[in-house]
């Protein structure tokens, strides 16, 4: 059983999506190997009508989620527990007063510089 997506099978899933949207296509990608190889370099270049932007190796200062987990591991530093499970509870309950705080959420989406408002991309 195959589990691995190929460069053969990226160029065909974004050429079939190139003649179906009749447009060009501009593709964000991380640093996945398949990604960055040799071939998928070629397949790239011989396909004018794709633009690749790829994602740097790591950056947390874009990624809102490294803000929820600053935010809740501040909240842990002077927790005593019974254990692992205790850890886990109160881990899980904390995750769950985030999750209700859409203005927390939203705060680390905007340490990012990003937004979900379309019109303000």
């Amino acid at each position: 059983m195959r589990r691995a997506v190929s460069e053969t099978d990226y160029a065909n899933l974004l050429d079939q999506v190139h003649q179906r949207l009749r447009a060009p296509i501009i593709l964000v990608w991380d640093n996945l190997n398949t990604h960055v190889s040799a071939a998928m370099r070629a397949l790239i270049a011989a396909r004018n009508w794709l633009t690749v932007i790829r994602l740097p190796a790591y950056a947390p200062d874009l990624n809102p989620t490294e803000g929820a987990w600053a935010h809740l591991k501040r909240g842990l530093g002077n927790l005593a527990v019974r254990g692992v499970d205790h850890l886990a509870q109160v881990v899980k309950q904390r995750l769950r007063h985030i999750q209700q705080r859409p203005d927390l959420i939203a705060g680390f989406l905007a340490q990012t510089g990003m937004t979900l408002d379309p019109e303000r991309a």
